[in-house]
């Protein structure tokens, strides 16, 4: 929910838009009002239970393994802070600050549903360094997405209570330096909060909101870029009518179909060749919606799992205050996540799997009719040969990152973790992907604007001329040789930035 362009968090109603508003453009970020009496009830509980001596997981016993050694009172608080910094073993790159600010705002939703037993102030706390702009620096490696993202979110936690690192305006600070600069006062854990803090799925479900969103808007770049491709090569938009899809009445592939369609519309150069000779494409560029489509319909299951993931309770155990029970169970095993972030990998992986093969396609005269390598001074010229080549190697990079983790597990904590997602390696597979399948599109993009260009003065449809102009502007028409790497590096820029698929819809409509 949205109070005065504050985003209020009651642990129920998030949304992957909210999540991307609060990582991308530093939206801020409260707690509604109705979720504060199920914070406080179940805080409250937890505080009973300490009172009257009984022995509960997590509250007053030691964890994993060493579940059954019991905590006596004045040690509770030790025992949070031993665990936040026991846990802080990650390692490699930290997470950008884009993707730490959905992990923050996601352990901060999880919290909120009051079923943790945390403090309200320290959910308020966690939020206080997202507004401020006080963003832990997290590595990136070190979870097995069971018990949740331990490591990771351990390194979250620690500058909540002044240790740690965290980037603050740029720099990189000690937490406690961090903390200073923004005028925030670290704050002391209490009994089940370290705990708290890093039991669940927060990192990998942040990662995998970041790149779905950016997935989403590839598809319709990599619609666009197939289009651009048929209607340079003279393919025929006949394979996209709808009567055929309407047969087949998968949601993905009709959007693709109906985008192609929308893309090739009035296009000279497809009205050029109506009579001419060929009776089909190669599969390539005939079953952009169906390849396409599924890619997309795999973005929904995909959608629809971190949907639910996002406002899900994940913490163990959970503290149910109406029936005064405090229940272990496992919602911090990352598998639902795990399963999604390897589909979506592979999704994305089968983009660039036929962008390459359209952009092979135009550089083929006995496919596209024009130049081969699209160049007129072959031999003295290798025209844009290589770029076919570039893009071949990032597919089948690809292929080795597609490969499942989920499949994967290796047991924790003497055997008693016996079985774990990897939800947190497959969540940062998706990323490598998500980048060689944009570089992938952008080759095709270069190509197809380049084959464009040995059709005029006769001209393509008029989203696919948009594109072309937009592109046009940063990456001139190829007449001799040069470094390439530049005009790949300025598209997967525009493409990023979502500039041109802005670009398109700004003349011929929102695609699907």
């Amino acid at each position: 929910m949205n109070r005065n362009n504050v985003i209020l968090l009651d642990g129920e109603s998030l949304t992957l838009d909210n999540v991307e508003q609060i990582a991308l453009n530093n939206a801020a970020v409260g707690i509604s009002p109705k979720a504060i009496n199920k914070i406080k009830a179940s805080r409250q509980f937890i505080e009973e239970i300490i009172k009257t001596g009984e022995i509960v997981y997590g509250v007053n016993t030691g964890f994993g393994a060493l579940s059954s050694v019991n905590i006596p009172e004045n040690q509770i608080e030790e025992l949070q802070l031993n665990l936040i910094r026991s846990h802080a073993c990650g390692i490699g790159d930290f997470f950008s600050t884009k993707t730490t600010r959905a992990i923050m705002v996601l352990r901060a939703n999880t919290l909120t549903k009051g079923y943790s037993g945390v403090r309200l102030e320290l959910i308020e706390k966690l939020l206080e360094l997202l507004n401020k702009g006080v963003h832990p620096l997290i590595p990136s490696k070190g979870s097995v997405g069971a018990s949740g993202d331990l490591a990771p979110l351990a390194h979250l936690s620690l500058v909540l209570i002044g240790e740690g690192k965290a980037e603050y305006q740029g720099k990189t600070y000690s937490g406690n330096e961090a903390l200073k600069k923004a005028g925030i006062e670290p704050i002391s854990l209490k009994a089940k909060e370290g705990l708290s803090l890093i039991n669940g799925t927060q990192v990998m479900t942040a990662m995998g909101v970041m790149y779905l969103k950016k997935a989403q808007r590839l598809g319709k770049v990599a619609d666009i870029a197939g289009a651009m491709t048929l209607d340079a090569i003279k393919g025929t938009p006949k394979a996209c009518y709808p009567q055929i899809h309407a047969l087949r009445p998968h949601t993905g592939q009709i959007k693709s179909a109906n985008n192609i369609i929308k893309l090739t519309n009035d296009s000279q150069i497809i009205a050029s060749h109506v009579t001419c000779p060929k009776v089909q494409d190669p599969y390539s560029i005939r079953c952009i919606p169906q390849v396409h489509g599924a890619s997309k319909d795999t973005f929904d299951y995909v959608e629809k799992i971190l949907g639910i993931e996002i406002n899900a309770g994940t913490d163990n155990p959970l503290v149910f205050a109406e029936t005064k029970e405090v229940l272990s169970g496992g919602n911090f095993h990352g598998q639902p996540i795990a399963l999604a972030m390897d589909f979506l990998g592979i999704a994305l992986a089968e983009l660039a799997n036929i962008s390459e093969r359209r952009t092979d396609k135009a550089l083929a005269p006995m496919f596209s009719g024009l130049p081969i390598f699209l160049t007129e001074s072959t031999g003295l010229n290798s025209g844009l040969m290589i770029t076919q080549y570039t893009a071949a190697a990032l597919v089948s990079e690809n292929k080795m990152y597609a490969t499942p983790n989920s499949i994967d597990s290796i047991p924790t904590s003497c055997d008693k973790e016996d079985h774990v997602s990897m939800g947190t390696n497959a969540a940062r597979k998706v990323m490598h992907i998500l980048k060689n399948t944009s570089y992938v599109i952008s080759i095709e993009l270069l190509c197809g604007c380049q084959a464009l260009d040995y059709c005029l003065p006769t001209l393509p449809g008029k989203g696919i001329q948009k594109a072309y102009n937009t592109i046009r502007h940063k990456v001139p028409k190829v007449v001799d040789d040069r470094v390439f790497h530049y005009d790949i590096e300025e598209i997967y820029k525009l493409i990023d930035s979502d500039f041109i698929l802005k670009e398109v819809e700004s003349v011929i409509g929102e695609l699907e």
